[in-house]
């Protein structure tokens, strides 16, 4: 991995529901010789005999004709590809969707396969391993909030920086690296009796990479650029769930120059808000 930021960090939810980062492919793992030692092996897990039995099952598909014998003629011209899970989604339907037993695809050759690993599948599986830092954020004045009263909000520009993540299949020489960039941060005050800053709760990054702008005292006459202005004391309801979630884009580039983007994620953090009255306000 590329860029990874210092403290917590998260994964990302694609902001596409009807998109997931694979949960399963194939790829290539053993030459005939390799894949008959395996199957040979488990012969000797005799717990209930299913070691055996696995066994038999597999010698009764690699030493038909279709095979013969493994395809030990074929050695060093071409691997036996098996289905591989992706373990941050092995309890997902789709990780079964991957369910044909070891098949042989010579050398230089591409299986007619959906699922077959392919530059772009690295990507999306690399898409699972980008490390964003957590959406933590600064508010002045920090700690209890007052009613009317704004609250600037911003994020740390070193922490929020674009982070990359590398997938790679070094038996075929293929890989791939994807960018996730910062892009805005949006705010959701935790209840109606609120206003935020700007009114679509959207912070959008600046030239600069900043998100929000620090306050200082020659601003505490300026509503703040990213921020919230809580209307009603919470001693009724209990502290306010301020949410914060920063969007990222997402693009990929890989070792045999296919690339392009991927779904925009998001990842975010709640900090509960309590707001206060008081009759006058000294900053």
């Amino acid at each position: 991995m590329n860029g990874k930021p210092t403290g917590k960090t998260g994964s990302l939810t694609p902001r596409n529901t009807n998109w997931k980062p694979p949960a399963c492919w194939y790829e290539p793992r053993y030459s005939p010789k390799e894949l008959k030692s395996m199957i040979e092996s488990w012969e000797d897990f005799k717990f209930m005999s299913i070691g055996p039995m696995i066994a038999e099952a597999y010698k009764g598909i690699f030493q038909t004709d279709k095979y013969d014998d493994y395809n030990m003629k074929k050695q060093g011209k071409g691997k036996f590809w098996v289905a591989v899970i992706n373990e941050k989604r092995k309890g997902e339907p789709e990780a079964m969707s991957c369910d044909k037993p070891p098949f042989w695809v010579d050398e230089g050759k591409t299986p007619d396969e959906p699922l077959a690993i392919s530059s772009r599948i690295l990507a999306e599986y690399a898409y699972d391993e980008l490390p964003v830092p957590d959406t933590d954020i600064t508010m002045n004045p920090s700690g209890k909030q007052t009613v009317n009263l704004d609250t600037w909000i911003w994020l740390d520009k070193a922490r929020f920086k674009p982070v990359s993540a590398k997938a790679s299949l070094p038996s075929i020489g293929l890989s791939a690296t994807t960018t996730a960039k910062p892009v805005s941060l949006t705010i959701e005050p935790g209840t109606q009796d609120a206003k935020v800053h700007p009114a679509s709760g959207e912070c959008r990054i600046a030239a600069d990479g900043s998100i929000g702008t620090p306050y200082s005292d020659d601003k505490k006459n300026q509503a703040p650029p990213c921020g919230v202005t809580y209307l009603r004391a919470t001693n009724q309801t209990g502290p306010h769930p301020l949410k914060a979630t920063v969007t990222w884009e997402i693009s990929w580039t890989s070792s045999d120059g296919d690339g392009g983007a991927l779904p925009t994620g998001t990842y975010g953090d709640t900090t509960d808000v309590t707001v206060g009255e008081v009759q006058s306000i000294n900053r």
